[in-house]
């Protein structure tokens, strides 16, 4: 049986900071992408499997209802795994389909004009702030934001307070 080590949104996904912070600092062997778009994509999927096999992780590039039915068959088969994804949308639809994810990571979105920062790099829109929300109060999810591993980790209260969600 395997086991869900962490579970990170980011939108870059694969970088630096994931691979030489994250993959090492929790001693995974093996990094599952849930993102359907990337997951059709044979092209960008090669190149994420390539950079990762450097660094002696199975990478894998799943839809989400294959990660439900992976984990359904087998619990992850022996891999310790860090689960990432693209964005918070692609996590709650995981997570209510029935993949037990604990604790989440929001570790990188990129600011646009409808979103606020929470922590530098890690901006939201309230939809998404109102979705971790869900996710923590309905699904015992603790969701936290935090960059890298040595950085501050700052709670979903920042998030909440940032959109009055806190009352």
């Amino acid at each position: 049986m395997g086991e869900i080590i962490f579970a990170r949104v980011d939108d870059r996904l694969i970088h630096g900071q994931v691979m030489t912070k994250w993959a090492k600092g929790y001693n995974c062997n093996s990094i599952f992408v849930i993102d359907d778009p990337l997951a059709k994509d044979e092209f960008m999927k090669n190149i994420y499997i390539m950079s990762a096999s450097t660094a002696n992780i199975t990478l894998k590039i799943l839809k989400v209802d294959e990660s439900i039915a992976l984990w359904e068959k087998d619990k992850f088969d022996g891999f310790k795994v860090i689960l990432l994804f693209k964005n918070i949308k692609t996590v709650k639809e995981t997570i209510t389909k029935g993949l037990p994810i604990k604790k989440l990571n929001i570790g990188g979105i990129a600011k646009s004009s409808d979103r606020k920062f929470i922590i530098p790099t890690v901006s939201l829109n309230r939809e998404e702030a109102e979705m971790l929300l869900e996710l923590e109060k309905n699904y015992g999810v603790e969701v936290f934001f935090q960059t890298v591993p040595e950085s501050k980790k700052v709670n979903l209260d920042a998030a909440l307070d940032a959109f009055d969600l806190n009352k």
